[in-house]
């Protein structure tokens, strides 16, 4: 971005010292941690008071900051624009920025699962064709949109947000405050069932991203989902459906999944054969959302092919990797729901391996009531002929635990309550062996991230 600070104020509604109007802004930032020369500094509420560090932002390079009216004064000379709250102000600058500054088209994509990996496929697809702005790793809530609508370019074509929730009236805000032209469901799951209680409720909640469709955009959505298909009568825009149901305007066939790519062919190309860089028919649906876009966007079909060919993963999204041992890591330890864990248990194991498969779960958060039940359900996607151990991290797993307990031998079950993650990762790092084949799967809350950079920097005798 680049605006001055004058025009920035007029925006607000506010007023900046005479002698700093025409400073240019060239970035926001609400973490001094990452402040860049020439950033504008958002002084959020959180753990810490962001006008604490007005200061520090300054000494970094920042141009200015935002300042809440009414709020102590701090010790700095760095401009301040003064707004009734920092968080409405950053949203309020993104409107502007995204309406009169660059006016793009957009698409939103949310889902209980896969929607970042659909918002790297899609963009993919259209960066095929035109300049292309994606929302950058999680940031998909409302500090997170306007950070990502402030990140643009102003020659960008097409922006690709994605847009999460775990509250009603979320996805209501981010959908108007965007107004896109193509909105995406990738389907309806569990995922913050503990807010909404029922999936009907979830629904309800992820159909809000409709709610600022442009009246001549297109409404994208799982349609084998009947739950999607019923909500769906009620949007007057254009819609299409994907998923593997012939009865959808877009559907797969012929799926093959391997441990390091999908293939699949097509119901409106049957001369184009596809294949994407990851595992799993779940993600040939999220393909199927972008190829939609694509042709949406008159992208050529050929185009749309070499691109889910070569698309990047945001990490840590069933992401492949070696460990120190020589092992092959599945890493897929951002998120997790029930749905997602059993589909990709589902597929590792089928995978070959000259040694053992092991499992390495996480708790699901957010399930509220349903937790107990929902982590005991897991039990059928776990075999022991397929998985051949089993490490359970949490205190929500030990409903799991309790399940499986009657299928696998005492030795081949290893249980740690929230807390003893190292002691599970000097057992793990012990047992794990060459040729074995680890998959990590947990709520981002539960940090399996400490245990796959354990694999990856474990020194064994």
């Amino acid at each position: 971005m680049k605006m001055t600070l004058q025009e920035i104020a007029g925006v607000l509604d506010t007023t900046v010292a005479k002698a700093a109007e025409q400073y240019s802004v060239t970035g926001v930032c609400f973490d001094t941690r990452e402040i860049k020369p020439g950033d504008l500094f958002v002084p959020l509420a959180g753990a810490r008071d962001g006008h604490d560090f007005i200061e520090t932002a300054a000494q970094k390079g920042a141009v200015a900051s935002f300042f809440a009216a009414g709020h102590a004064p701090v010790d700095t000379k760095l401009p301040l624009l003064v707004v009734d709250d920092p968080l409405t102000a950053l949203q309020d600058l993104a409107r502007y920025y995204l309406m009169i500054k660059v006016n793009p088209k957009v698409v939103a994509v949310t889902g209980s699962n896969g929607k970042t990996t659909t918002k790297d496929m899609t963009a993919a697809v259209l960066s095929t064709q035109y300049h292309v702005v994606k929302t950058k790793d999680n940031f998909n809530n409302n500090i997170g949109v306007p950070m990502t609508i402030l990140s643009m370019e102003t020659n960008t074509e097409v922006l690709v947000v994605e847009m999460g929730m775990d509250h009603p009236g979320e996805l209501d805000f981010l959908s108007k405050m965007a107004e896109p032209d193509v909105a995406i469901i990738t389907m309806i799951g569990e995922a913050h069932i503990e807010f909404f209680k029922t999936r009907d409720r979830i629904a309800d909640a992820k159909m809000e991203i409709v709610h600022g469709l442009k009246e001549d955009g297109l409404f994208i959505y799982n349609g084998d989902e009947p739950l999607l298909q019923e909500r769906a009568k009620n949007v007057e825009q254009d819609q299409k459906t994907f998923g593997l149901d012939p009865t959808n305007d877009l559907y797969a066939k012929n799926i093959v999944s391997s441990q390091t790519h999908t293939d699949f062919d097509l119901s409106r190309w049957p001369d184009l054969h596809f294949t994407i860089p990851i595992m799993g028919e779940y993600n040939v649906t999220n393909a199927l959302a972008a190829i939609l876009v694509g042709r949406r966007f008159h992208v050529k079909p050929e185009s749309i092919q070499r691109a889910l060919a070569t698309f990047k993963v945001t990490s840590n999204r069933t992401e492949w990797l070696v460990g120190d041992a020589g092992e092959s890591i599945l890493s897929d330890v951002y998120n997790a729901n029930p749905t997602a864990m059993a589909a990709v248990l589902a597929n590792f194991s089928g995978f070959p391996t000259k040694g053992r498969r092991i499992a390495v779960l996480g708790d699901m958060l957010e399930l509220g009531e349903a937790s107990r039940d929902l982590h005991a359900g897991l039990a059928k996607s776990l075999d022991p002929a397929a998985i051949g151990e089993v490490y359970l991290y949490g205190n929500e797993m030990a409903a799991l635990r309790d399940e499986l307990a009657a299928k696998y031998p005492a030795d081949q079950l290893h249980y740690y309550p929230e807390g003893e993650q190292k002691r599970l990762i000097v057992k793990l790092v012990e047992d794990v062996r060459s040729v074995d084949l680890v998959m990590l799967k947990g709520s981002h809350g539960m940090h399996l991230e400490n245990v796959l950079q354990a694999l990856l920097d474990a020194e064994r005798g």
